[in-house]
């Protein structure tokens, strides 16, 4: 007997069977409707593995009279193309072909660009299935002449049914009634990540490696924490994930959410990735907190050179002590909108000459520098003098406001005192 993978055999083979992706394949979902309509167009799948794309490209396949040709874009060439192209028009393809081409985003520009004549012409329907943004990865001619629909992440609840089906086909399939522990079903639904393949790979590894007692194959709830562990990860180092979890980050400690920063760093370190934890949390503790609490900065980079100093797994313990402090602390973007007007005004070629006052003393014969009108604040009171440092064009322009936290507001104090109140 020729063996099956159970994610193979568990398959669904109607739109009713498929898990989730309610919002375009429920009673009202526009891909639904143009599935049991019968005239499919061109269509990019985008979404994460597991969700279905395959499964409903399978589907459409057998609503339509055209043969289904698969192709990976991670192994096949151009070449390949070619040979599915010159069956158009022939005994084996006279009304054309369903193409079925997964991970798009693997093929080149070129490769891209070699479907785009039979698209148009009508002799090839492309299915193209992606795990990236195809926004960023498909070429925009292929995009042009393509529906985009989102597969979204399963939830443990989408995924408990299809574990429940694989486990009765595997008893069936090893000819036993099978007993689990409370909990081993849901905990493989949730620990698969919204991944219903990798919840069937569960299933399979924990049947067939099931006890065995008076025909009954016990399935305990350890065993389906080992099978299942890490399995939730979804991670791509370069893919959206890397830049959706790094913008997670980021977005809590900004929003003062300590725990969902905990929780996306620890998704970070899970994946092994201290490098991108490392970054936002150096970047956060100017770009968020700034002035509102300086030390901030200092306290983060001491913290992340013992992170680099004790590597992982001890680094957890630095980096969720500088998210922590990050996540709480006073909040201030005024660094960052200082910064960022003055760039906006460099990149428009606001610029101008250096007032001559400032400018480096060597240009002058030695000794020049108080000809060039130049005022030592030091030699003041206070330290202070006031003077022209912008360039002319540039005069009386302010780039950095104060925030409305308790040490900015204590500088403000301090220099209104001295300079007088600030236009």
């Amino acid at each position: 007997m020729t063996y099956r993978p159970l994610a193979d055999e568990i398959r669904p083979q109607t739109l009713d069977e498929v898990v989730g992706q309610q919002h375009i394949l429920g009673p009202n979902g526009l891909l639904r409707r143009i599935i049991e309509g019968g005239t499919i167009p061109n269509l990019v799948f985008y979404g994460p593995s597991g969700t279905g794309k395959t499964t409903v490209a399978n589907i459409i396949a057998k609503r339509t009279n055209r043969p289904l040709h698969r192709l990976n874009a991670t192994t096949a060439s151009i070449s390949d193309i070619k040979d599915i192209m010159g069956q158009i028009g022939t005994m084996l393809a006279p009304d054309g072909v369903l193409l079925y081409l997964d991970e798009i985003q693997y093929f080149n520009k070129k490769q891209q660009q070699s479907l785009l004549e039979f698209m148009e012409n009508g002799k090839i329907t492309l299915i193209a299935s992606t795990t990236e943004n195809p926004y960023f990865y498909v070429y925009n001619a292929v995009l042009s002449r393509s529906s985009v629909f989102e597969f979204k992440p399963l939830t443990a609840a989408d995924v408990l049914p299809a574990v429940e089906r694989g486990i009765r086909l595997m008893g069936e399939r090893l000819e036993g009634e099978v007993v689990c522990e409370a909990g081993v079903k849901e905990h493989i639904a949730s620990a698969c990540g919204g991944d219903v393949r990798k919840a069937m790979n569960a299933v399979e590894l924990l049947l067939n490696s099931a006890k065995r007692e008076q025909g009954k194959l016990l399935v305990s709830l350890a065993d389906a924490q080992t099978v299942a562990q890490r399995s939730a990860m979804r991670y791509d180092r370069e893919g959206d994930d890397h830049y959706d979890i790094a913008s997670a980050l980021m977005k809590s400690l900004r929003g003062s959410d300590p725990d969902a920063a905990c929780h996306y760093l620890a998704r970070l370190l899970e994946a092994g990735d201290l490098i991108t934890a490392i970054r936002r949390l150096l970047c956060s503790a100017s770009e968020d907190v700034g002035m509102a609490y300086p030390q901030a900065a200092l306290i983060v980079k001491a913290l992340v050179d013992n992170a680099l100093q004790l590597g992982l797994p001890e680094a957890r313990l630095p980096l969720a002590q500088a998210a922590i402090l990050l996540a709480t602390a006073p909040k201030s973007n005024s660094v960052y909108k200082a910064i960022a007007a003055a760039q906006a005004d460099v990149r428009k070629g606001k610029t101008g000459d250096y007032p001559r006052h400032l400018q480096n003393v060597h240009a002058d014969s030695a000794g020049m520098e108080r000809d060039q009108g130049y005022l030592y604040p030091h030699d003041f009171p206070n330290h202070w003098v006031r003077q022209q440092y912008l360039p002319d064009a540039l005069a009386g322009t302010h780039y950095y406001q104060y925030g409305d936290n308790k040490v900015e507001q204590a500088a403000k104090r301090y220099w209104d005192a001295i300079m007088g109140p600030q236009d």
